[in-house]
């Protein structure tokens, strides 16, 4: 399913090559919000770390 969403915006970015700057702009302004970066890198790690028992029963 990656590889299918990554051809398709390649496809997207061939036939429609004004698409690179607003896809550029649209990654500048997520990356200029420290808490957008956070939340993401957290999804990120929290799907690869294995599950945790409870300290407390």
């Amino acid at each position: 399913m990656r590889w299918l969403l990554l051809g398709a915006l390649l496809g997207l970015l061939l036939v429609f090559p004004p698409l690179l700057g607003l896809l550029v702009a649209a990654v500048a302004a997520v990356l200029s919000k420290p808490v957008l970066v956070a939340f993401g890198l957290g999804l990120a790690v929290r799907t690869r770390l294995p599950r945790l028992r409870r300290w407390a029963r």
